[in-house]
């Protein structure tokens, strides 16, 4: 096995390795040692069946079924979802446009995921990137000042808030089950790693408020965080390449699927995910 930077400020590429197998116990342990130390793990050349992809995802945890988003899920596979702009039994998927703003996965719940895998099965001619930051870095290099006023704060992660994006039109009643299903929760704006230690930002584009504060009054201070956090010094570019299987840490990374390529095109996705550990509450109501 050999690792190798993808970037300055996160990510490390994994060779040597094929993870369509079975991997032992050790190199189990040499990889959870380096996604804790690089964040994202990427896996070039690795033709995964469904099967495959999901045996995986259980080397670094519990692998989630999906509950909260069923109309994703790939049949027969309750642990694999499909994000995809194929047309899906005669009509647009409902993945076609997901992740266009800043976001950590399931964030919006009491129990966010621990861990993403994505697996690329199929590209357009060009485009179709994802970003990563990552957060520690953006809470390192905060002023002491800064730090310590946002020691106290929580936030409320609302699923609703991903719809500002232009390129979702919300439906009405999809908003309404997501109101039963998802209500807002509030996560510490600082979270400490449960297995490294090292703290980091806890927040996104889907960030309604502060705990306390008005959305008016929230807004400069968010927009200045998400701005501070998705500068270039710490974000990585991935340009797919067909087969990639990449991996990444949900509790000190966020991401974001850019629109940046011809949707005449077909890009296929499919993605596992990691069991997290309970860290929010639900959302009181909002400041008058």
């Amino acid at each position: 096995m050999q690792v190798r930077r993808l970037s300055f400020p996160i990510g490390a590429e994994v060779t040597g390795l094929d993870i369509t197998r079975p991997l032992s116990g050790a190199d189990r342990e040499e990889l959870v040692r380096h996604w804790h130390e690089h964040l994202i793990l990427l896996f070039r050349g690795q033709p995964l069946t469904p099967q495959q992809h999901i045996a995986f995802t259980r080397n670094f945890g519990e692998a989630d079924t999906h509950e909260a988003n069923p109309d994703f899920r790939l049949p027969g596979y309750p642990e694999a979802i499909e994000v995809t702009n194929r047309t899906v039994h005669g009509k647009p998927s409902a993945t076609r446009e997901v992740g266009r703003a800043w976001h950590s996965d399931m964030e919006h719940t009491i129990l966010p995921l621990k861990g993403s895998l994505l697996w690329c099965g199929e590209l357009p001619g060009v485009g179709g990137d994802t970003m990563f930051a990552n957060m520690y870095e953006a809470y390192e290099s905060l002023s002491p000042g800064m730090r310590a006023m946002l020691e106290s704060l929580e936030a409320e992660h609302d699923v609703i808030a991903s719809f500002s994006d232009k390129y979702v039109a919300p439906d009405p009643a999809h908003v309404a089950r997501l109101r039963l299903t998802a209500p807002p929760v509030a996560h510490p704006v600082l979270r400490v790693h449960p297995e490294t230690g090292r703290k980091s930002l806890f927040l996104s584009e889907r960030v309604r408020r502060f705990i306390g504060f008005t959305d008016a009054e929230s807004a400069p201070l968010l927009r200045y965080l998400c701005e501070h956090a998705t500068q270039p010094e710490f974000v990585y570019r991935h340009q797919w390449q067909l087969h990639d299987a990449l991996l990444w840490d949900n509790r000190c990374v966020i991401h974001q699927a850019l629109a940046d390529y011809d949707r005449s095109q077909v890009r296929y996705m499919r993605r596992t995910s990691i069991v997290g550990e309970p860290c929010g509450r639900p959302a009181p109501q909002a400041a008058a």
